[in-house]
């Protein structure tokens, strides 16, 4: 992904010795701004880590936050920086974090930058409160709230409210949410506040003043006698039309004062205003409009009377157009008298209108300057300037002609908005259909107040331009359907008002705060003060009109509250239309619950829907590991049956339907609630504005017709107090798995299900969305399978009719409808229910015991809810296993049990098991691909209709989980395998059993586990499969790393995933692999061939890479093995093994070369000229990085060809000393190595020419440097031959690369630097070679040789930027300068001048041949030519035959392409990369810290992406090589031995 990223981990202790983590990667483009759309929300008590991602790493980055200090108060503006922790205190960047111990609750900022960029990029985290209600201050969890709402204002006079509010507590629900308790404004609206610090008078009796302390008194009784919280709404965005302080203080409201541009709508407002009048008096009645407006004809007037009377009278467009000849005259004057100033116009000549900003008719004005630059006269004539005056004139005409049609275009939108109100208000059917127009009811709401006496519109008008009246005007609020939410709409450049888009509320005037309280200090400190009161008394807030609330405004009130109540729990209800712009409002303000209502599903499908949407994990959700990716979250729900909002359900629905819509909705894993009179059955809407009745009281022995009292019989009552109880229990208990089941199109099975006991609850509900009386619904009910054993039902419940009487609306109480109720039954058994009868216990194959459930009376409006356990066996069988689970994770010991007869495998921690384990075994365990498996007799598991595994080890399952896992993808092919049958699991067990040793014994502890696994139901087999291969795995990764060396057990995640590969490569196949060691050594380990049943040797081979080079002959290469042998086993600690590679390889030794193909020494061939170079390099490294490794040049080696003519030798035949075979090998190169390669034709390379088979290697006598091949054989690590006979490249390598290859030159002078050396500290015998040139015998110290590589390698390979260069022999073949040859003397002269990586090995290798500034130079060039994002290009882009695209199956007529025969000529090749960089950092050390810094940046950041590739690759490694800037390649071996040892060589580097 483009751009820096970086990560946030968070670490939660939830409950004690209960610790639960996550890992967060959040995605910043690298810009300034912070990004709120991502819901980043934490429970307090979490710690929370920011981790570098690819694109920052090497960075000196700095993370704020504005989360504050131990001990420090919230500031919003306030940033800190985070302190770095380094758990490694190695360079590498990949577990370096900084930290935050999240307790204080609300929405926290933060960003991060590096250099000069403060901000490169952001968010925002939001953490939870902590709610407490009870004498004993309990914690109410979030998802355990269940709320009811009321209008404060039907609540009659405080010292009655406990028994109208004792229905709540006897219902059930534990929260009460009050509209606002304030003194209301004339329409006497909920939320239309008079004064925002006054109580409401209305709750204190005659001759009783009741205060906020009272309210707050009675608010604490509740909470800690009925363990009930409280919250109330707070209203920021306006305030009652008729409120007294916004009277004596207009600058908080929008005037024509401060907001001039609200003037042409107010005009229009005020013509509106008169047209009402006028067509209350009947004045329209001629023209076919009257006051009772009826049909469409009325509507058709109306527009009539706009377009023919108020538009043409008012002329809205004045106020933006320009008085045409003033202007004209200025201009002339201008003409004659001045210049334009190009500096204000920029010489931009355009005439643009410059808006007046007091909105006076014609008072616009243009620029001058734009005028004379744009109308310049012919000359000084009173003609010329006349006629320049002319076109001036004509253009300001052209623009008020502009002006005017736009004006034109919102008077028509005006029409339209007006057009749909009167239509809806008036005549449609689903529409309230006012009364006739009078000056009470006008024809459109009002959108500003007028204090004033009625008077002519002329006379209105003369008011706007007096500021101490005009400042009276105030602009009422409302909302526009489908408007930004974070736009203003009452703000310049909105045409809400002038256009009539408002839904307008008359009753309430808009409050202007401006960007900050200093805009109107009386405004912020008023609300201020509000949001104080209010937060003393309640625990809560529900952010009334929230979606049109400025948000700086709530951030400010919110960041007040929450310093008087940290833990504020903040509600919400948003019509944004959108997730993310949601998100926007919760991560700013920290919105604890977001309100979702069930009325917005239109059937019970989508009712379903929306329960599975607003919380909860899947039944059978894996656990997630202590450290894991957590993807954003949507925003916590508090889910609404009904809300004041609503239309009323039970005339939308039918009665039927309250009670299982209800229960559907207390299935919810999430905050619930409903809306007092919803459970009493009221058949109509409560209106927050007309509704002045009072709420009834609680009376156990009510009578059903008294509309006063209510309790358990009235309504629903009953039932959802059995619901919110349900609903509390599911919560409070850890039920936070659900399963909806859409049964048929009424009937919804939601199921919640808890993770440790695997009890569940199962509510069925059926639906009745249309009323049965009228409606057909079928008697055929589907019957349902239940898994498990049902122990009773909770509930059922159905609604039903009773002879109370019909309903008849009480004038004094808010009554439902008598004539219904709830027949329940709670806690009973299966036999005794009269919803269903048990049609008996039946099973799925061996562990799925499932009940099948019959309906008989699940009518239209019936619940029924079973608690479900699984049966006894298995709930044993899980409890087992949880306990063998403790050992991974203290979380299964919730729910376990011990087992008297458990297995004696089990008696012992896996960890004991595993510590007898050898690294060979761990390879056996963890990985082996297809072929390796194969080999074995066996295969990589194939999942049916999917694709088989990548190991047959544990990372092969593990790889697949990973995905699967975060996402709780229970659907995948994978989780259908294991709930299908028990193929993979016993593969794993059977696998390990068959491979014997230590292997047998780990394959017999998974045995154990899958005994119990196996027995269990089967939706459970992927979670607890997945946990016992998660716990097994990372216990061997343990034992792994604990036998490898310091370097890795004190490394990154980085280095250990590196460090894995030499696990994954380094195995023990079924045939011996290598030749066998000489009997003379020591240590060797040996086994019993399976096949001859005689000891045999059982050394650890080096695959090349997956899965192409990873067994039979294919698998061990010289040069492959070599390379990757000091990362993978020399930095890891692998040293006895690598000695014995070491060996066995110089067992092979013939013509003084070591084989590339292997082939067990027996088939191997000797056709490269680099793998001996490699070999010595890795004696070297061997020697200096093992403990007493000089030791290696004493051991012996049985020679397989002592002689070159030698037939295969067995092992002891013939033993010499390693350091003798080091000495022939040099000696050798110096005579002279030439021979024919045995068997020589198709049969050992169909594609090899005759003459390639001819092998040359010798040092050339002038300049030390070892030169050989020819130009039809490659015989360095670039050598691909062409296949293509259609292109005609067939037998001709694509790189030949003959002469002296750079890279063996910088081998072969380190061995001799090393040679030198060691025979000073007489640890090597020899001093010189001896060689015999026309029959005499010569000697050629190794000082001499090493001398002269010295003397003349920069002379011969560097490319100098001096044409005239005297060593330079091909000037004419130089197309870049300042960089080393490939090559020198290659048979093909321009071969040598190709720019490829390879001269840094070199660098790394013989760092002293080359001059530091110009290595530099060459390293920078090969940075900006060849450096991609994984591997190095093999080929400088701008030469003629670079491709980077490789592609072997491709045969074509192209000769650079055809058959892969770009192989080396472009692609990306990763080992590469490790000595790039490699180089780098040594000759940045020598150029100084800066450099040194940059370069380790530099580093970091490509290794980085290294680590994003290791991470997501199923096969954890990483590939051969990339096409082109990274992009996959088909052909390339999934992960590569000295890719991964190249990489790690790196880190070790630095």
């Amino acid at each position: 992904m483009a751009g820096e990223f970086m990560s946030l981990t968070v670490l939660g202790q939830v409950l004690p010795l209960l610790i639960l983590s996550d890992l967060l990667f959040i995605y910043c483009t690298p810009n300034s701004k912070i990004c709120p759309m991502l819901l980043l929300c934490f429970c307090s008590g979490f710690e929370l880590q920011f981790r570098l991602g690819p694109t920052l790493q090497g960075k000196h980055l700095h993370v704020h936050t504005n989360y504050p200090a131990e001990g420090e108060r919230f500031e919003r503006h306030k940033f800190r920086a985070l302190d770095w922790i380094n758990p490694t205190g190695r360079e590498d960047d990949s577990d370096k974090f900084c930290t935050l111990d999240l307790k204080i609750s609300g929405s926290y900022q933060y960003y991060f930058g590096h250099g000069d960029k403060e901000k490169s990029g952001g968010g925002y985290i939001v953490v939870d409160p902590v709610l407490r209600v009870g004498a004993d201050n309990h914690v109410l969890p979030l998802d355990c709230i269940s709320i009811q709402t009321y209008l404060s204002k039907c609540l009659g006079a405080l010292d009655e409210w406990l028994d109208r509010l004792r229905v709540t507590k006897e219902t059930g629900y534990n929260m009460i949410h009050f509209t606002p308790l304030q003194t209301l404004g004339e329409s006497r609206s909920c939320y239309s506040l008079a004064d925002q610090l006054e109580l409401n008078p209305d709750f204190s009796p005659p001759g009783q003043t009741y205060t906020w302390t009272d309210v707050g008194n009675l608010v604490e009784k509740m909470k800690n006698e009925w363990n009930m919280l409280c919250i109330t709404d707070v209203v920021y965005n306006h305030t009652a039309a008729n409120s007294k302080w916004i009277k004596k203080h207009p600058e908080c409201g929008y005037n024509l004062v401060n907001s001039p541009h609200l003037k042409p709508a107010w005009v229009l407002d005020r013509a509106l205003w008169h047209i009402t009048c006028a067509i209350a008096d009947g004045k329209y009645e001629d023209r076919g409009l009257p006051a009772l407006i009826q049909n469409h004809e009325h509507l058709h007037a109306i527009r009539g009377v706009l377009w023919q009377d108020v538009f043409p009278k008012i002329k809205l467009w004045e106020f933006f157009q320009v008085k045409v000849e003033p202007t004209v005259e200025q201009f002339r004057d201008l003409l004659q008298s001045a210049k334009p100033d190009r500096s204000k116009t920029e010489g931009r000549q355009q005439l643009k209108i410059i808006q007046d900003p007091q909105y006076r008719r014609f008072g616009n004005t243009v620029d001058m300057n734009s005028a004379l630059e744009t109308f310049v006269p012919h000359g000084n004539s009173p003609g010329a300037i006349e006629d320049c005056c002319n076109w001036l004139r004509r253009r300001l005409e052209e623009l008020n002609g502009e002006q005017y049609h736009e004006i034109q275009h919102h008077q028509e939108q005006a029409t339209n908005c007006i057009d749909g109100t009167v239509s809806y208000e008036r005549i449609a059917d689903h529409g309230p259909k006012l009364d006739p127009v009078t000056r009470k009811h006008p024809l459109v709401t009002r959108y500003f107040t007028f204090p004033f006496e009625d008077a002519t519109l002329e006379q209105d008008l003369e008011l706007m331009n007096q500021p101490e009246k005009s400042c009276h005007f105030l602009a009422h609020n409302g909302w526009v359907m489908g408007d930004d939410p974070l736009r203003n709409f009452a703000e310049p450049g909105s045409n809400v008002y002038i256009r009539r888009e408002l839904i307008c509320w008359d009753d309430s005037v808009k409050l202007r705060y401006g960007s900050g309280p200093e805009d109107c200090p009386y405004l912020w400190a008023h609300m201020q003060k509000y949001t104080e009161i209010t937060v003393k008394h309640f625990v809560g807030v529900r952010l009334d009109n929230c979606h049109s609330t400025p948000l700086h405004v709530a951030e400010f009130m919110l960041d007040a509250a929450r310093t008087l109540r940290p833990d504020l729990y903040v509600v919400a209800e948003l019509f944004t239309g959108s997730e993310e712009l949601d998100n926007v409002f919760v991560t700013r303000l920290g919105i604890s619950s977001l309100i979702r209502e069930a009325m917005s599903a239109g059937d019970s499908h989508e009712e379903g829907r929306l329960v599975y949407r607003y919380g909860g994990e899947p039944v059978g959700a894996f656990l997630q590991p202590s450290l894991r990716p957590l993807v954003p979250s949507i925003a916590h729900a508090m889910f609404l049956d009904v809300t004041h909002d609503n239309e009323c359900p039970i005339q939308i629905r039918s009665v039927y339907d309250s009670l299982p819509s209800s229960a559907i909705v207390s299935m919810a894993c999430c905050a619930t609630g409903s809306t007092r009179g919803y459970d009493e059955l009221l058949p109509h809407q409560i209106s927050v504005v007309s509704e002045e009745r009072f709420y009834s009281k609680w009376n156990p022995q009510a009578k059903p017709s008294s509309p006063e009292e209510v309790n358990l019989q009235s309504g629903i009552i009953a039932g959802k107090l059995a619901l919110n109880q349900l609903h509390q229990e599911l919560a409070s208990k850890g039920f936070n798995q659900v399963f909806v089941d859409q049964v048929d199109e009424d009937i919804v099975a939601v199921t919640r299900h808890c993770p440790s006991t695997h009890q569940s609850v199962v509510a069925v509900c059926r639906t009745a969305f249309k009323n049965p009386k009228h409606h057909r619904y079928t008697d055929e009910v589907p019957s349902m399978c239940i898994p498990g054993k049902i122990e009773e039902v909770v509930l059922e419940a159905r609604t039903v009719e009773r002879q109370a009487g019909s309903y008849i609306k009480d004038e004094r109480s808010i009554n439902g409808m008598p004539g219904y109720t709830v027949e329940i039954k709670e806690h009973i058994q299966l036999k005794d229910s009269k919803v269903v009868r048990q049609a008996g216990v039946t099973s799925r194959g061996r562990s799925e015991y499932v009940q099948e459930i019959v309906f008989e009376q699940l009518t239209p409006g019936s619940v029924i809810a079973f608690r479900v356990s699984l049966d006894p066996k298995s709930q044993e069988l899980v409890g087992v296993l949880r306990h063998h689970l403790i050992q991974f994770n203290p979380l299964y010991k919730a729910g376990s049990l011990t087992d008297p007869n458990t297995p004696d495998i089990l008696k012992s921690p896996l960890t004991e098991i595993m510590s007898k384990m050898t690294l060979a075994d761990m390879n056996v365990l963890l990985f082996r691909c297809d072929a390796e498996e194969k080999e074995e007799g066996g295969g990589c598991y194939n999942i049916p209709g999917w694709k088989p595994l990548k190991y047959g080890g544990l990372q092969g399952l593990l790889s697949v989980m990973a995905d699967i896992r975060p996402k709780n993808d229970l659907g995948h092919p994978f989780c259908d395998n294991l709930r299908q049958g028990d193929w993979m699991i016993d593969y794993v067990s059977n696998r390990l059993i068959s491979h014997g040793g230590t292997l047998t014994e780990v394959g017999q502890w998974f045995q154990a586990m899958f005994a119990y696994l196996k027995h269990i139901p089967r939706y459970l087999i992927p979670c607890y499969f997945d946990a016992i291969l998660v716990g097994a795995y990372t216990t061997a990764l343990d034992v792994t790393f604990k036998q490898m060396s310091s370097f890795v057990q004190n490394g990154s995640s980085f280095v250990k995933l590196l460090a894995l590969g030499s696990v994954q490569m380094c195995a023990v196949g079924r045939f011996p692999a290598l030749p066998p060691l000489s009997p003379a050594l020591s240590d060797v380990p040996y086994r019993v061939s399976e096949i001859t049943k005689q000891k045999e040797e059982c050394c650890v081979s080096l695959a090349a890479g997956l899965p192409h080079f990873s067994a039979g002959i294919f698998r061990c290469w010289g040069r492959d093995t070599f390379i990757a042998l000091r990362g993978l086993m020399l930095v890891t600690g692998r040293h006895l093994e690598a000695r014995n590679i070491i060996l066995a390889f110089a067992g092979t030794m013939r013509h003084g070369l070591i084989p590339n193909l292997l082939g067990e020494g027996v088939g191997a061939r000797f056709n490269c000229r680099d793998a001996v170079w490699w070999w010595l390099q890795c004696i070297q490294d061997y020697c200096t990085m093992v403990p007493n490794g000089t030791d290696i040049l004493q051991c012996p080696v049985s020679r397989m060809y002592p002689t070159d003519d030698t037939k295969p030798l067995t092992a002891g035949t013939v033993d010499q000393l390693l350091y003798e075979v080091i000495h022939e090998a040099m000696e050798r190169h110096m005579q002279g190595i030439e021979f024919r390669e045995r068997n020589a034709g198709p049969q050992i390379d169909c594609n090899m020419r005759d003459e390639g088979f001819n092998i040359v290697a010798k040092v050339n006598p002038d300049t030390g440097f070892v030169y050989g091949g020819n130009r039809f054989n490659c015989g360095t690590w670039m050598d691909k031959m062409g296949e293509s006979e259609r292109a005609r490249n067939k037998g001709i390598p694509a790189t030949p690369r003959d002469g002296s290859a750079v890279e063996i030159v910088g081998l072969c002078k380190s061995a001799l630097r090393w040679l030198v050396e060691l025979h000073k500290q007489g640890l090597f015998p020899y001093n010189s070679v001896a060689v015999h040139k026309d029959g005499k015998q010569l000697s050629v110290s190794y000082e001499e040789w090493d001398r002269k590589i010295q003397q003349n390698f920069e002379k011969m390979f560097y490319v100098s930027h001096d044409p005239n260069d005297p060593n330079e022999k091909h000037p004419e073949l130089v197309h870049k300068q300042g960089i080393y040859k490939d090559s020198y003397g290659a048979s093909s002269p321009w071969c040598d001048y190709q720019l490829r990586p390879n001269f840094s090995i070199a660098m790394v290798v013989a760092p002293e041949l080359f001059t530091v500034e110009h290595a530099w130079e060459a390293l920078n060039i090969a940075e900006n030519k060849l450096l991609g994002p994984l591997g190095m290009k093999t080929l400088d882009p701008d030469d003629m035959v670079y491709c980077g695209v490789y592609d072997n199956s491709l045969d074509n007529d192209n000769y650079n392409l055809a058959r892969g025969f770009n192989y080396h000529q472009g692609p990306e090749w990763l080992w590469p990369i490790g000595y790039f960089l490699r180089a780098k950092i040594s000759f940045a050390k020598k150029l100084g810290k800066d450099t040194y810094d940059k370069t380790v940046y530099l580093v970091k950041n490509v290794l980085s992406r290294h680590y994003v590739h290791m991470e997501r690759s199923s096969w954890k490694g990483l590939p051969e090589l990339t096409n082109e800037n990274g992009q996959y390649c088909s052909f390339s071996c999934e992960t590569q031995a000295w890719s991964l040892a190249a990489v790690l060589e790196v880190l070790h580097d630095l």
